[in-house]
């Protein structure tokens, strides 16, 4: 016991004095903005990622991440205070090991753990006495204690008698104006008394504001939650729009006008379906965990299912308005705007306009998308987007399909333009309503 607080005093000490290395395992959407946040507080940092291009980015100036800029990359690249490598055995360097690896579906909805599994077991085999390891990845309660606890005891790495364990949420939201990883609010909950006071002295370092809760369950639990009620009140408002639509009334006009009561209401907008790798996701955590403790959850499975219906929704939506304009939907030409799942970024995880490209291409549709963000598609786990490629949006271009659906709604398409030459819109994110509302060829979904 003495010896172990011994340890964590002295993990302390490095943290208040920043000569505490910060290893970062992943330099993805959540891990690269975390090692420059680090970095610029005066901090050792060590990345570590399993693709080298990654690493040759950064040593270019370049982001991979395009929405957080080239200026983050060339920085980290200049400072004497970072490295980058794929040399998993150098773990054993950093005093403190934060882990933002994916955490995504299996096949049916149930929680694919391997990557975390992988990193801890990779840090397990070259772990040292006095080391605070943090999980940053979403998941379900008691994973950080149980799963990754027990990988450490596996190699005679104890949690909170030999290494310190706690876990901290990421809350990136990419593209988001006005935020940026130092502060945003973090949470910190460990799994012993001494994981959270090291967690919370680590974070409270770089990040403006730190909320230091009882335990790791309680931060896994408050992250599914952020969510899911993110994911049910997007169902919500998906549901309304089908039902509204329905009766003929405007379900963006509806969402406006409740929106002006200043209380007692938070403004939701509907869409083609959700993107990301939080919002699809993280609910199917906790009902996943929420079954293997003998309790239903209804409500987040019956939000889950209407948000996933969506696609189909616009799909068939864009049948009728072709329908309506003497044109079937096989054999048609479809342009989709927006391969990217929400605006002004190149973030693709999950995103909605993959699932409308395959809802079209099963119907015989001919399926072609542009987004000013994304040059390209790639392969990811469940579709190879690689085949597909940005088309230029000019008025040749429009002109030459049957119907353009928006998608995504960025600020650098011109919605004039569309407006002007589009033959046929429709539209799921309103993007054109000023424009367009109450002509003939111009259809909401």
């Amino acid at each position: 016991m003495s010896q172990r607080s011994a340890e964590t005093r002295a993990l302390i000490a490095k943290i208040e004095d920043r000569t505490a290395v910060v290893g970062i395992l992943g330099l993805g959407y959540v891990g690269l903005p975390l090692a420059s946040a680090f970095l610029a507080a005066g901090f050792p940092v060590l990345g570590f990622d399993t693709d080298p291009a990654k690493l040759e980015s950064i040593e270019r100036g370049e982001n991979y991440l395009r929405h957080l800029g080239d200026e983050m990359t060339s920085t980290m690249r200049d400072s004497d205070l970072f490295e980058g490598t794929t040399d998993f055995a150098r773990i054993h360097e950093a005093d403190a090991v934060l882990i933002c690896v994916p955490t995504p579906l299996g096949e049916h909805n149930e929680p694919d753990l391997s990557y975390v599994e992988k990193s801890t077991a990779s840090v397990a085999r070259v772990a040292r006495p006095g080391q605070l390891i943090i999980l940053e990845s979403t998941t379900y309660p008691g994973t950080t204690r149980e799963l990754m606890g027990n990988i450490l005891a596996g190699a005679g790495m104890v949690p909170g008698q030999d290494v310190l364990l706690a876990y901290s949420p990421e809350r990136e939201d990419p593209g988001r104006e006005g935020f940026s990883t130092s502060s945003i609010p973090k949470l910190v909950g460990g799994t012993c008394e001494a994981s959270g006071e090291a967690a919370f002295k680590l974070y409270t370092a770089a990040i403006e504001s730190v909320h230091h809760v009882s335990s790791a369950e309680v931060a896994e639990s408050a992250k599914l939650l952020e969510n899911i009620f993110r994911a049910v009140n997007i169902a919500l408002v998906n549901e309304l729009k089908l039902i509204l639509d329905g009766l003929g009334i405007d379900v963006w006009e509806v969402i406006d006008a409740a929106a002006t009561k200043p209380f007692g209401f938070m403004k939701f907008t509907p869409g083609p379906g959700l993107g990301g790798h939080c919002i699809p996701i993280d609910p199917y955590y906790l009902t996943w965990v929420a079954r293997k403790a003998g309790h239903p959850t209804k409500f987040i499975e019956l939000a889950g299912e209407i948000n996933h219906r969506m696609p189909d929704y616009v799909v068939h939506k864009t049948m009728l308005a072709l329908n309506e304009a003497g044109k079937a939907l096989k054999g048609s030409k479809v342009l989709i705007l927006g391969l990217a799942y929400k605006p002004n970024v190149d973030d693709v995880r999950e995103s909605p306009a993959i699932a409308l490209i395959k809802g079209f291409e099963a119907l015989g549709a001919h399926v072609e998308y542009s987004d000013p963000h994304v040059a390209r598609g790639h392969k990811m786990r469940e579709h190879d987007m690689s085949v597909y490629a940005s088309v230029p949006l000019d008025a040749a271009t429009l002109t030459g399909y049957d119907a353009v659906v928006v998608a995504t709604d960025h600020d650098a398409f011109d919605w004039e333009l569309i407006a002007r030459e589009a033959p046929l819109v429709v539209d799921t994110r309103n993007a054109l309503g000023a424009l367009l509302d109450g002509k003939s060829h111009y259809h909401k979904a």
